[in-house]
């Protein structure tokens, strides 16, 4: 019989002390348990990557797909914490299949503002032989008020067709001998490489997130030395990111192994602060 995450599990901090007061560990916990024992209104940036509502095994546990109701229970009462713990100015993303969207969006609604959708490209996994090949993902932006950071960030596009005004480039640059031009990040990803063997970040984790994508989340909605909680932690791709950008983060994860992974690419992050895909001003086109 598979078991089933939930947030009922027996699992217990990696330390007695307020989570609050320490930054940049992970906690073998359930969510809803270190959720409550933050402060209100301490964090500045919450991503969570819960289990999508669909079979999936992580390690020694599985999630079992649920109705659609029962998956809105599982995610209600943990949001309405992270609407707790969030700071008024703060922001919160959500990461979900398009399976369970609708749902995720209803739940998030009752508490956050959701000011975008943002759609990425997950290039990978096997085609289906009844349906269309499944190679997106959406991840909703929240704020708690009207009032919430916004980093505009960058993409460094190559120009297919330059062209000068009065013998002067417009709204591009040269370099090497090509053109290109910086533009606006938007809410469709299509340059985003999933992490695979021969990257320095892949994991064994089966739903690993990549640190171009999470980058991008935490340079447009936290500054330096801001708090991020990154919940259902996983391989740990947004505390690692998070330290790379000299953010602080908390992670939260209940699987053992996984903690292991974490704790390992954070010590990793003290020394190697490259993020694939990322120069340190704009975020580049694809497998450059």
């Amino acid at each position: 019989m598979k078991a089933t995450l939930s947030l009922n599990t027996d699992t217990h901090s990696s330390s007695a002390c307020d989570i609050n007061s320490n930054k940049n560990v992970v906690y073998k916990k359930d969510i809803l348990d270190a959720l409550v024992e933050l402060k209100n209104e301490s964090i500045d940036l919450c991503i969570a990557d819960p289990p999508y509502n669909l079979n999936k095994k992580f390690n020694s546990t599985s999630f079992n797909k649920q109705t659609s109701e029962n998956y809105k229970k599982f995610l209600e009462p943990w949001i309405k914490e992270v609407y707790r713990v969030t700071k008024n100015e703060g922001s919160f993303y959500i990461c979900c299949d398009w399976y369970s969207s609708n749902d995720v969006c209803n739940i998030i609604k009752k508490y956050f503002i959701v000011q975008n959708r943002i759609t990425w490209k997950r290039d990978k996994g096997r085609a289906s032989k009844k349906n269309y090949k499944n190679n997106s993902e959406d991840i909703y932006f929240c704020s708690k008020t009207s009032s919430y950071l916004y980093n505009p960030i960058k993409i460094k596009k190559k120009v297919i067709a330059p062209y000068k005004l009065d013998g002067k480039e417009r709204d591009w640059f040269e370099e090497n001998g090509k053109a290109y031009r910086y533009t606006a990040v938007g809410n469709f990803m299509d340059n985003i490489t999933i992490p695979f063997w021969s990257m320095k970040e892949n994991t064994i984790h089966p739903t690993q997130k990549p640190e171009k994508l999470m980058a991008k989340l935490i340079l447009a909605s936290s500054k330096k030395d801001d708090l991020i909680l990154d919940l259902f932690s996983g391989s740990g791709t947004t505390s690692v990111v998070a330290k790379k950008l000299n953010r602080n983060s908390i992670a939260i994860e209940s699987d053992d192994n996984y903690c292991q992974i974490i704790e390992e690419r954070l010590t990793k992050a003290n020394v190697d602060k490259m993020i694939q895909g990322f120069n340190g001003k704009a975020f580049l086109e694809r497998n450059v």
